[in-house]
């Protein structure tokens, strides 16, 4: 049995700064989410037979009428709850508190407040995302922001330029472009957390790039942008980056395999106590690119079934190192109080039938990173990719 280890956020591409007020977050509790918030009604003959329940009942209604002093029976019914997922023993079978719930709804939801624009060194613009106010203020990549609201940016890292946008009202940037001072007024707005995307020419051939972070709510719609611009520009083939993505939501990752298989294609099963379900692509969209996926010891759960859907049902090659190895399922149920049990539902199967929980996924390309003398990266795993795309 693997060893396991805890999955971190990790990135290995410097893209830059998607200009926000509040820190992006980089990193997911690990674990396919699949939200159901229906309300549970008591009553009937299966809640008046349940001997079990009605002794807990008991115990309950006696504390809370005989106990010396007074008791906060939100917080002891919270903590009954919590007693009850840690019976099962299960590391990804959680209670969440309010404060908790609401921190994991925020890093699933894939959006920020923010102008969207990504800059880089020199607080350069090295991207504008369209549909958003920075697009539609007519800001352009290769402006250089020298002003936001009368402060001046010279000297300052791109995480304290993002600090200078005021998410509460209009803003105005001034940005020097050919030389030229230009000065925009632009209103933050909640916008999609884009992907990082890139191309690459080798070998004559263009190869397309698209980073996977986690799987947000909004991960479908906006792969689906990213791959049909890169597909304008004409790319041969692409790279999916899952390295460092420890999951999220299983329907980001169904999604996304969609837009490749072949309709009727199976994506992965699921293994519950009582039956194995096989799910498969029912969209007539498809693609017959060459794909390479980067995986490395981080990539998890909702990444995991996509690197083994593509592998399995269309033929990708994996690069990288051995994956983490989360091959179970987890449903949440959100309670009144804004608290949320997670627990976990079913294991599911890649479509080769394997189940890869605590072994993770084996690359066809094992390549691990290499590192300069001054500790910075040299990101072999990606020439891997490339090199294999520039002779497909």
């Amino acid at each position: 049995m693997k060893l396991k280890k805890e999955p971190v956020g990790f990135s290995l591409k410097a893209v830059g700064i998607i200009i926000v007020i509040t820190a992006i977050v980089t990193s997911l509790t690990t674990g396919i989410i699949i939200y159901n918030n229906n309300k549970v009604i008591l009553g009937g003959a299966n809640w008046k037979n349940d001997d079990a329940l009605q002794e807990f009942l008991k115990i309950y209604n006696s504390l809370d009428q005989d106990y010396y002093e007074d008791i906060n029976k939100t917080e002891m019914v919270d903590a009954a709850i919590s007693a009850m997922v840690d019976y099962l023993g299960e590391e990804y079978s959680i209670y969440l508190n309010q404060n908790e719930t609401d921190n994991l709804s925020d890093q699933l939801s894939g959006k920020f407040t923010g102008i969207g624009v990504s800059i880089g060194q020199n607080n350069t613009i090295v991207k504008v995302y369209s549909d958003t106010p920075a697009s539609r203020a007519g800001i352009m990549a290769g402006d250089i922001i020298v002003k936001i609201n009368n402060t001046t940016t010279d000297g300052k890292t791109t995480a304290e330029v993002a600090n200078l946008i005021d998410k509460s009202k209009e803003n105005t940037i001034v940005v020097t472009r050919n030389s030229e001072e230009l000065e925009f007024r632009v209103v933050p707005e909640s916008i999609n957390e884009p992907l990082t995307t890139n191309t690459y020419n080798q070998n004559g051939k263009n190869i397309g790039y698209i980073y996977i972070g986690s799987f947000t709510s909004t991960v479908g719609e906006e792969f689906k942008k990213s791959i049909n611009e890169l597909e304008n520009d004409n790319i041969n083939s692409l790279i999916i980056d899952l390295r460092g993505n420890t999951g999220g939501y299983l329907k980001g990752a169904t999604d996304i395999a969609s837009m490749f298989l072949e309709k009727g294609k199976i994506i992965y099963s699921l293994e519950s106590k009582d039956k194995t379900e096989a799910y498969y692509d029912e969209t007539s969209e498809k693609r017959d690119l060459p794909v390479v996926i980067l995986i490395d010891e981080t990539t998890a759960s909702a990444s995991e079934v996509l690197a083994a859907a593509l592998k399995d049902s269309y033929g990708a090659s994996l690069v990288g190192t051995l994956s983490y190895g989360k091959g179970k399922v987890q449903q949440t149920n959100k309670l009144d109080d804004g608290s949320m049990v997670k627990y976990t539902i079913a294991k599911w199967l890649r479509p080769n039938g394997e189940c890869i929980d605590e072994l993770g996924i084996e690359p066809d390309y094992n390549v691990e990173l290499e590192y300069n003398e001054d500790g910075s990266i040299v990101d072999t795993q990606l020439a891997k990719a490339l090199e294999l795309l520039s002779l497909n």
